[in-house]
């Protein structure tokens, strides 16, 4: 067991460079499967994730591996076994992705419900749907999805419920080898989907649209591997922008594309932030006490609901009142209880926390609840007097690249322990 060890007071100053996109890599390495030769990715990020879709890919028969420092070598030429194991598919939802491919590689695919973060419902029925007007039969059984294509996917027009980025990614992913045009409406429009789709269109894929809300797909005969680099992490970069401003600090985020950012940006500036754009990095500079600012989570391009958690607890410390709604998922506001033994003034109701500001964070011994809870969670150890112990980092390992490094890079006092 390991706990992280923060120890307050510090502004953050400095130079952090953001990793790969966790939420771009790991449809990207499932898209991999489809193939017919290898693929390399750069500037693949060394998460707990993405050593887990690994290890999916490897249970079936295909050779997955790192002989360079964030570099990944996928070799899927052949593809052994159309059920990954339930073990892995249970520790993290994205595993969920390969259903796809492996429908347009194999024409079946057995696969058990997916796990992950524990943020709210995040049904697989729009991705079922959307594979079903593709021409899959299913057959749901306690725990697992048996779905085979009888007569090879078609083509078709899907309108999606609600815009759900992982529906969009597998379905996209599915109809690349289908015959005949997929057309895609009500589509997600983040970075990860366009991501996602330009790797596919080196391998050969025919997709217009990507960033759109509507994605069109002309089905190809085969896909060939591709070399292909990461697009750097939106989340992450956010979290150590945030950092900055509540910490009243001056750090530049390197590796970041500004355009990505644009909601962020805009509330770190109304708070009271300065926030300097450059081509590929940003500076954020706290200037004094944040202002209480009004927050919703949205789809993109609106305020992603990855950066709530962050963005409420650096309001925390802001000088007056703010209200934070939650339109993605409803349990994502589980680290107020530890915010709370912290000091933190947050009272939630239904999908809303109102939040009034303290002058300051009090140490004690938290829990992460979650991924990007647990990260926001560490932000606030760093304004809070005193020392501060922070367990279940296994969630933060899942979306951070050595955050502790990181943040001493910037001058915060932070470190790793484990704990027999």
């Amino acid at each position: 067991m390991e706990k992280l060890i923060v120890k307050g007071g510090k502004r953050l100053v400095g130079t952090v460079k953001t990793s790969g996109a966790k939420n771009a890599v790991l449809p990207i390495i499932a898209a991999s499967i489809m193939g017919t030769s290898p693929s390399h990715f750069d500037e693949v990020p060394m998460l707990e994730d993405v050593r887990t879709i690994s290890e999916v890919l490897r249970s079936l028969g295909i050779e997955v591996e790192s002989k360079e420092k964030n570099c990944l070598d996928i070799d899927s030429t052949v593809v052994e076994s159309y059920e990954p194991p339930c073990e892995l598919m249970r520790n993290m939802r994205a595993s969920f992705f390969v259903m796809g491919p492996l429908l347009a590689r194999m024409g079946k695919a057995r696969i058990y419900m997916p796990g992950g973060c524990a943020i709210g419902a995040r049904p697989v029925d729009i991705h079922l749907k959307g594979f079903e007007a593709l021409g899959v039969v299913l057959d749901q059984q306690d725990g697992f999805i048996e779905a085979t294509t009888p007569n090879g996917l078609k083509g078709a027009t899907i309108y999606f419920d609600f815009p759900s980025v992982g529906a969009t990614e597998n379905v996209m992913m599915a109809a690349a080898l289908a015959e005949g045009v997929t057309i895609l409406e009500n589509a997600a429009e983040e970075p990860e989907i366009v991501a996602l789709a330009s790797y596919l269109n080196k391998m050969g894929a025919k997709i217009r649209g990507a960033g759109t809300d509507v994605i069109r797909i002309e089905g190809v005969k085969e896909l060939h591997g591709a070399d292909y680099t990461i697009i750097p992490d939106r989340i992450e970069a956010g979290t150590y922008m945030i950092a900055a401003a509540m910490t009243g600090g001056d750090v530049i985020v390197d590796n970041v594309l500004p355009e990505h950012q644009k909601p962020l940006i805009a509330k770190l500036r109304e708070a009271g932030a300065i926030v300097e754009e450059d081509i590929d990095k940003v500076r954020v500079i706290g200037n004094g006490t944040l202002k209480g600012v009004s927050v919703k989570t949205l789809p993109y391009p609106g305020f992603p609901t990855d950066m709530q958690p962050q963005i409420a607890v650096a309001l925390g410390l802001s000088g007056g009142t703010s209200i934070v709604t939650e339109s993605i998922f409803e349990n994502r506001f589980k680290y107020v209880d530890e915010l709370t033994k912290m000091g933190g003034n947050v009272k939630v109701e239904g999908n809303t926390a109102i939040i009034v500001g303290v002058p300051k964070y009090t140490a004690a011994n938290i829990v992460a609840p979650d991924l990007r809870a647990g990260a926001a969670l560490v932000m606030a150890g760093l304004n809070a007097d005193g020392r501060t112990e922070i367990s279940g980092i296994e969630f933060i390992d899942r979306g951070y690249q050595n955050i502790e490094g990181n943040l001493s890079k910037c001058g915060a006092k932070i470190k790793r322990i484990h704990i027999q």
